[in-house]
C-alpha cells in the first residue's frame, strides 16, 4: 500500500481487485476509500443527470459500493446523512425511502431547508420539492404550511387553489386563511390572481369578486390573497406604533443649507423612510417654507415621498395626490409635481397595483411631457411588479421608442418590473434590441437593469444570456450582465456565480462594472450573511474605490437587520476612507446593519448614530459624505421604528418585492428618485393575531427578556434653556478694608460672646433620625429592579432578535395555530369560543371601508398642496 501515492489510486487498485469493504471497519484505509467512492459517484451521477454532460459510465462495483453505504447509513438510522448525499447524487429514490424509513416529520423540514440552501440546480430541486409536497401529503398530520411553500416555488398555482379549498371543504378555515396569509407574503401578484381565479368564488353583479358574503370563507380568502388584509393590518400597526423622533429631522434640517439642492433631496428621503407608512406628514407640515424650496428633480422625489409615508392607505391614495395628480385640461401645474405624484401612486400600491394600474396608464398615454411618463412608468412598474401585463408591457414599450433619454429610462426599468421573473424571451430580445439602436446611456441603463429582473430566480437558465451580456462591448450591457447575475441567482449562495463575479471585480475595465460585481455578492449571499466579510474582506482594502464601495453595499445588503459585528468591524475603518461616496456607502450599511438595534443589544449603535449627526453637523465634510449620513438617519429609524430590512421572507425563503426593491435602490447612484425604491424591503416587525372573522381580538403573550433589552430608542431631548452663570462682583480692596473695620466696631460695641447657629450635623442626630436619613438615602439610591420577561398585546412590535423568547401562557385563551416561531400576520385558535370577545378597534386615518363610515364622524385629516415654487 505504500506505493500508492494518491488516494485515487488506492480506489482504482480496490476496484480492481474487487474486494468487498466491511464498511463498518474504522480504518484510515476504508474511510479514505468509501470518502472517494462517494465523491467519484456524485460527480459521475452529475455528469449523468446532464448538467455537466455525459462523459462515462458508472463501474458496477462503484455503484455496489455506494449501495452498501446507504444501506449502513439506515441501519445506523444516519437518514440525514445519507439524504445529504442522495441529495448530492440525484438519488430521489434513496431520499423517498430514507423519508419513508425514518421519522417523516423531522426528515422532511431537513430535506426542504437542504434543497433550498445547497441544491444548485433549479430543475433537481424542483423535482425534490414535489417529493415533498407528496410526502407532506400522506401524514398523518400533513403539515400545509410548508407544502404551499413548495408550490410556490413549483408555480403551480392550481394545486396551491385546490389545498386551500380542500382545507375549508374539511373545515379548517383557519388554517386556509393562515396559508393565504403566507402565500400572499411569498408569491407574486401574477400567481395571487391565478389562485383566486380557481377558487370557488361567485362574482357580484358588477362582475367583482369582492367579498359579498363576509361568512362565506371563499369570500375572506380573495382580500387575503388580493393583499388587501395584510396591508390594512400593517397600515394599522404602524400608525399605532409610531416612534419617529421629529427631533433628529429638526437638527439635521437646521444644520444642513436647504438651498442645496442634494441636502434637500436627502432629508426629503430620510423623512419618507422615517415615516414610511405611518401616515405621519407632522415633519412636512411643520416645515412647509423649507419644502417650498424644491425645485424640479427636487421637487419630483419630494412629492414621490407622500408614496412612501402613506404606502399601503389603497383606499384612500387617489384623493391623498389630488392636489398633484395631472388634471385633465389643467394648465400651469408643475410636470414635476405631477410626475412625483404617478411615482408616488405606485409606491402606495407598491405589488398591489390592481386598482391604479389603468390609471397609472391613460396617464402615461395622455402625455407627452418626459417628466410625466418618467413618473408614470415607475409607478406602473412598482405597482404592476410581476403581474405580466402584456397591455401595460406595449404601453411602456411605446414610451421607450419615442426615443427620450428621460423617459425612456424609467420605460425600461419598468418593462422589466412587469415581467419580473417570467424568463420571457421575447421581452429580453426586444430591450436587448433597443439598448443596441439607441445612443442614451440612460436607456440602455434603464434596459439593462429592467433585463436582469426579468431573470429573476431563473438561476442556470438565465446563463445562456449572463454570457451574452457579460462579452458585450458595451460597458453598461455588462454592467446589466452583473445585475442578471445577482437577480438570477439571489439568495441561492451558488458558488459558480460568486467565482463569476469576484473575476469581473478584478479584472473588468470600467469602474461601474466592477462596483456592480462586488455589489452582487450581498444578493447572492443574503441567506449566508457570515460568509460576506470574509469574502470581501480584500475587496475592501482595494486600491479601486469603486470596488471598495461594492464591498460596503455587499456587506450592507446581505447583512440587513443582523447588526452582524464582523460586518461593522469592516466598515469603520470605510467612514474615514479618503473618497467621499465609500465614506458614503459604509455610512449607509451601517444603518442597514443596525436597523432595529438597540444600544443593549449591539454595543456599536450609540456611536454610529454621534456619528451620523458629527458628520451632518461638519461644515467642511463633502456633500456626499453628508447625503449617505442623512440617508442613514433615515434608514435606522425607518418606518417609526417599527420595520427591519428583511430580504429573506419570515419563512426563510427569498424575499422577491424586498431584493428587487434593494436592486433598484442600489441605483441611485445615477438617478436620486430611485432611492424610494428601498421603502419595498421595509418588512413590519410584528405579532398581529387574528380570530376566524379575521379581526383583531384582545389578547397577550410573554417575552421571556427584560423590557429594556428591546425596547425604543430613547428619543432626543430638546435642547434646555441657556443657563446664564453669575459672575463674581469685583470688590476694589479699599472697599473690603472699609467693611472689615466696620464688622469690628460692631462686635466691640456688645459685651457677649458672638454664638454661631447651631447646626445639626451627622454628630448631632439622634439614633432614630440617624436611621430614617440612612434608609431614605439607601432607598433613594437603590434602582427598582427590572423584571426579566415583558407582557405585550396584540398588534406589538418584535423585532427579529426577539422572536425566539416569545411565549404564551398555558391558561392563554388564544393560541397560534401555527408551530414554532412566529411573527407578522397568524391565526389564533379561540380556546373559549363561548364567551364574549373583547376587540382591537382600528384607529389608523384611513381604512378600506371609509367610505362607508358615518358623515357625523370628523374625517382624519385633509389634503394640503406643498408651496412648491416653480
Amino acid at each position: 500500500m505504500a506505493a500508492l501515492t494518491s488516494a485515487n489510486d488506492s480506489l482504482t487498485f480496490a476496484l480492481g481487485a474487487g474486494k468487498r469493504f466491511d464498511l463498518s471497519e474504522k480504518s484510515e484505509y476504508v474511510e479514505t476509500i468509501i470518502s472517494k467512492c462517494i465523491d467519484k459517484y456524485i460527480h459521475l451521477r452529475r455528469q449523468e443527470s446532464g448538467s455537466e454532460g455525459m462523459t462515462e459510465d458508472i463501474d458496477a462495483r462503484l455503484q455496489d459500493i455506494v449501495e452498501r453505504m446507504f444501506q449502513r447509513c439506515a441501519q445506523d438510522e444516519e437518514y440525514e446523512q445519507a439524504i445529504g448525499i442522495a441529495l448530492e447524487s440525484r438519488r430521489l429514490d434513496v431520499v423517498k425511502a430514507m423519508i419513508e424509513k425514518g421519522d417523516s416529520t423531522k426528515l422532511l423540514p431537513y430535506v426542504l431547508e437542504v434543497s433550498m440552501t445547497l441544491v444548485q440546480e433549479l430543475e433537481f430541486r424542483n423535482q425534490v420539492l414535489q417529493l415533498l409536497v407528496d410526502s407532506y401529503q400522506h401524514l398523518a398530520d400533513p403539515d400545509y404550511i410548508s407544502m404551499s411553500q413548495c408550490l410556490v416555488h413549483l408555480n403551480d398555482h392550481h394545486s396551491a387553489a385546490l389545498l386551500l379549498k380542500d382545507l375549508i371543504e374539511k373545515g379548517q378555515e383557519l388554517m386556509a386563511y393562515q396559508i393565504a396569509f403566507d402565500l400572499e407574503e411569498i408569491a407574486t401578484q401574477d400567481f395571487l390572481s391565478k389562485v383566486t381565479s380557481n377558487l370557488p368564488v361567485p362574482a357580484n353583479a358588477d362582475g367583482t369578486n369582492k367579498p359579498a358574503d363576509t361568512s362565506d370563507p371563499f369570500q375572506k380568502l380573495v382580500p387575503i390573497l388580493s393583499g388587501e388584509e395584510s396591508i390594512r393590518l400593517y397600515l394599522e400597526f404602524l400608525y399605532r406604533n409610531n416612534h419617529t423622533d421629529l427631533m433628529i429631522l429638526k437638527d439635521t434640517k437646521n444644520a444642513l443649507e436647504s438651498r442645496h439642492s442634494i441636502y434637500h433631496s436627502a432629508l426629503t428621503f430620510a423623512n419618507a423612510f422615517m415615516h414610511a407608512g405611518t401616515t405621519s406628514d407632522e415633519f412636512l407640515r411643520q416645515n412647509l417654507e423649507w419644502l417650498s424650496r424644491a425645485t424640479n428633480w427636487t421637487k419630483f422625489s419630494a412629492t414621490a415621498a407622500l408614496g412612501v409615508i402613506h404606502k399601503g392607505q389603497l383606499a384612500q391614495s387617489m384623493n391623498l395626490l389630488a392636489p398633484y395628480l395631472p388634471q385633465e385640461g389643467a394648465q400651469g401645474g408643475s410636470e414635476y409635481s405631477e410626475g412625483g405624484s404617478l411615482y408616488a401612486l405606485g409606491l402606495i400600491n407598491a405589488n398591489y397595483g390592481k386598482d391604479v394600474l389603468s390609471y397609472l396608464k391613460k396617464a402615461l398615454k395622455d402625455t407627452d411631457k418626459e417628466v410625466i411618463q418618467h413618473g408614470a412608468g415607475l409607478g406602473l412598474g412598482v405597482a404592476g411588479m410581476a403581474t405580466d401585463n402584456e397591455d401595460i408591457y406595449n404601453e411602456l414599450k411605446t414610451v421607450l421608442f419615442s426615443d427620450s433619454a428621460v423617459a425612456g429610462e424609467s420605460a425600461g426599468l419598468a418593462m422589466g418590473l412587469v415581467k419580473l421573473g417570467t424568463a420571457s424571451e421575447e421581452a429580453v430580445e426586444e430591450m436587448l434590441q433597443y439598448a443596441h439602436e439607441t445612443q442614451h446611456e440612460k436607456i440602455i441603463r434603464g434596459l439593462a437593469v429592467g433585463i436582469s429582473l426579468i431573470m429573476y430566480g431563473k438561476e442556470e437558465q438565465a446563463d445562456h444570456l449572463i454570457n451574452q451580456l457579460l462579452e458585450d462591448k458595451d460597458p453598461v450591457l455588462r454592467y446589466g450582465g452583473i445585475y442578471t447575475i445577482a437577480m438570477a441567482y439571489s439568495g441561492t449562495g451558488n458558488n459558480k456565480a460568486i467565482r463569476r463575479l469576484l473575476h469581473v471585480a478584478v479584472s473588468d475595465v470600467n469602474d461601474d462594472v466592477r462596483r456592480a460585481a462586488v455589489t452582487s455578492l450581498g444578493f447572492i449571499l443574503l441567506k449566508n450573511p457570515k460568509q460576506v466579510p470574509r469574502i470581501v474582506q480584500l475587496l475592501a482594502e482595494s486600491y479601486n474605490p469603486h470596488v471598495r464601495y461594492g464591498a460596503t453595499l455587499a456587506l450592507g445588503i446581505s447583512c440587513a437587520g443582523t447588526g452582524y459585528l464582523d460586518a461593522l468591524a469592516l466598515l469603520e475603518p470605510m467612514t474615514k476612507d479618503p473618497v467621499d461616496f465609500v465614506r458614503q456607502g459604509a455610512l449607509i450599511s451601517q444603518a442597514m446593519i443596525l436597523i432595529q438595534q438597540t444600544e443593549n443589544t449591539n454595543p456599536k449603535v450609540a456611536a454610529v448614530r454621534k456619528l451620523y449627526a458629527k458628520i451632518i453637523g461638519d461644515k467642511h465634510e463633502d456633500p456626499m459624505s453628508k447625503f449617505g449620513a442623512v440617508l442613514a438617519q433615515g434608514i435606522i429609524d425607518a418606518g417609526g421604528r417599527n420595520v427591519t430590512i428583511s430580504l429573506v421572507s419570515r419563512s426563510g425563503h427569498a424575499n422577491m418585492p424586498a431584493i428587487v426593491g434593494m436592486a433598484v435602490f442600489t441605483q441611485f447612484w445615477y438617478w436620486h428618485p430611485l432611492t424610494h425604491m428601498l421603502s419595498l424591503s421595509f418588512t413590519p416587525t410584528a405579532i398581529i393575531g387574528l380570530n376566524k372573522d379575521l379581526k383583531t381580538p384582545k389578547f397577550e403573550f410573554v417575552s421571556n427578556a427584560k423590557p429594556s433589552l428591546f425596547a425604543y430608542p430613547p428619543a432626543l431631548k430638546p435642547p434646555s434653556a441657556v443657563v446664564v452663570e453669575k459672575v463674581a462682583t469685583a470688590v476694589l480692596s479699599t472697599t473690603a478694608k472699609a467693611k472689615a473695620r466696620a464688622k469690628k466696631s460692631e462686635k466691640d460695641k456688645g459685651d457677649s460672646m458672638d454664638i454661631d447657629e447651631p447646626v445639626k450635623d451627622e454628630e448631632t442626630k439622634t439614633p432614630e433620625e440617624d436611621d430614617a436619613t440612612r434608609d431614605d438615602q439607601r432607598r433613594k439610591n437603590k434602582k427598582k429592579k427590572e423584571e426579566t420577561y415583558g407582557v405585550l398585546e396584540n398588534l406589538s412590535r418584535v423585532v427579529p432578535a426577539q422572536l425566539h423568547r416569545i411565549t404564551f401562557k398555558d391558561d392563554c385563551r388564544y393560541v397560534p395555530i401555527k408551530k414554532g416561531v412566529i411573527s407578522g400576520i397568524v391565526l389564533m385558535e379561540d380556546r373559549r369560543p363561548n364567551e364574549e370577545e373583547e376587540l382591537i378597534e382600528p384607529s389608523a386615518p384611513t381604512s378600506a371601508d371609509s367610505q362607508e363610515t358615518s358623515n357625523e364622524e370628523a374625517a382624519p385629516f385633509e389634503p394640503f398642496e406643498y408651496p412648491f415654487e416653480d
